[in-house]
C-alpha cells in the first residue's frame, strides 16, 4: 500500500468502520458500560469457591480450554457455571495460550485438585514431537500468528480418544444432557450450530478439498473430535490451499473443523434450542436453553447482566 493510501485508510476508513462497529454493539455509551462490567467479572472470579459436586459416585465429565491471562474471568464463570448443572464431578483440562501468570494459574486450580493445566513449554515440545515445522510449514506459522488454531493442535496433537473442547465464553444454566450423552456413548465429532455460516473461505473451495458436501452452521464453541483420528497432513495441505487460494482468515479453525466433520460422514449436532450461539436479548434476560454463546452482540449482554445472573 502506498503512503497515500495508509494515510487515508488510517485517518478515513478505519475510524469510520471503529464508529459503525461501535454503534452496531450500542454506541460508546453502551461500551463503556460493558467495560465496567467486564472490569467486575474479573474481580468477581477472583471470589469463586471451589467446583460443587452433586453426586462424587457418578464418573466425572471431562472438558478442555485453551485459555490465557485476558481470558481466565471468562474460563472460570464457563466452568462454575457446568460445574453447577453436572450429576457428578467436573473434570478439566486447561491448555495454556503462553499468557497464564501464576495469579491466574492459581485460581483456576483452586476450583479442583484434580484441574490439570497444560503449560506452555509442554506444548511446545509436544509440537516439536509430532507437527514439525520442516514437516508442517503452515499449521506452525498459523500456530504462531494465529491463536485460534490453538484449540484444535494443542488440546488434540499426540493425544487419544474423544476429547470435547470448549470457549471460554459460554454460560450453562441447565444439566447439559446432550454432552453427557455423547460423551458416554462416543462415536462421531461433535458440534453447535451457528447463528451464520462462519467458515472464512467460500464453500465451492471448501467442498471441492472435502470431497463431498460440508455441513452447515458448523460452530466450534462446543466441538468434539476423535485426536488420533486427525490426518494432520489432510490439515496442513488444506490450510496451504485455503490460505494460497483466498489468502488468511480469522475462520480457518471453524472451516477445519467443517472439513473433518464432512470427510466423518456425520456429527452429533448440538440442539440449537438448547445450545444458543448469540442468544437473543429476551433469552439472556430468562434463560430458558440449556447454554448460551456470548458471541459478537450477545457479547455486551454477557458482560453487563449474564454473569451477574448465573453469581
Amino acid at each position: 500500500m502506498s503512503l497515500s493510501g495508509r494515510l487515508i485508510y488510517n485517518l478515513w476508513h478505519r475510524p469510520l468502520a471503529a464508529a459503525r462497529n461501535s454503534m452496531r454493539h450500542g454506541g460508546p455509551f453502551v461500551q463503556a458500560r460493558n467495560t465496567r462490567g467486564e472490569r467486575a467479572m474479573r474481580i468477581a472470579s477472583a471470589q469463586l469457591p471451589p467446583f460443587p459436586v452433586r453426586d462424587p459416585a457418578k464418573g466425572p465429565f471431562t472438558v478442555n480450554l485453551l485459555t490465557g491471562r485476558k481470558f481466565v474471568h471468562q474460563t472460570a464463570f464457563c466452568l462454575h457455571s457446568l460445574a453447577r448443572v453436572c450429576p457428578g464431578p467436573l473434570h478439566v483440562e486447561i491448555y495454556d495460550d503462553g499468557s497464564l501468570d501464576n495469579e491466574s494459574s492459581a485460581l483456576l486450580r483452586s476450583f479442583s485438585p484434580t484441574l490439570c493445566i497444560h503449560d506452555f513449554a509442554e506444548i511446545q515440545t509436544r509440537l516439536d514431537e509430532f507437527l514439525p515445522t520442516a514437516r508442517y510449514p503452515v499449521l506452525r506459522e498459523r500456530w504462531l500468528n494465529y491463536p485460534h488454531i490453538r484449540k484444535l493442535i494443542d488440546v488434540h496433537l499426540g493425544r487419544t480418544g474423544w476429547r470435547l473442547v470448549l470457549d471460554s465464553d459460554l454460560l450453562f444454566w441447565r444439566e447439559p444432557l446432550f454432552l453427557l450423552d455423547w460423551a458416554n456413548a462416543t462415536d462421531r465429532p461433535l458440534h453447535a450450530t451457528d447463528c451464520r455460516e462462519n467458515y472464512g473461505y467460500t464453500r465451492p473451495l471448501l467442498e471441492k478439498i472435502a470431497g463431498c458436501p460440508l455441513p452447515p452452521l458448523v460452530n466450534v464453541g462446543l466441538c468434539g473430535l476423535h485426536s488420533n483420528a486427525i490426518d494432520w497432513d489432510f490439515l496442513e495441505h488444506d490450510s496451504a490451499t485455503l490460505i494460497e487460494a483466498e489468502n488468511t482468515s480469522y475462520y480457518l479453525e471453524q472451516g477445519l473443523v467443517a472439513l473433518l466433520v464432512a470427510r466423518h460422514g456425520n456429527a452429533a449436532i448440538a440442539p440449537v434450542r438448547d445450545y444458543l450461539t448469540m442468544p437473543s436479548s429476551e433469552e439472556i434476560a430468562r434463560p430458558t436453553a440449556v447454554m448460551h454463546h456470548y458471541v459478537d452482540l450477545a457479547r455486551g449482554p454477557y458482560y453487563r447482566t449474564a454473569w451477574r445472573a448465573f453469581v
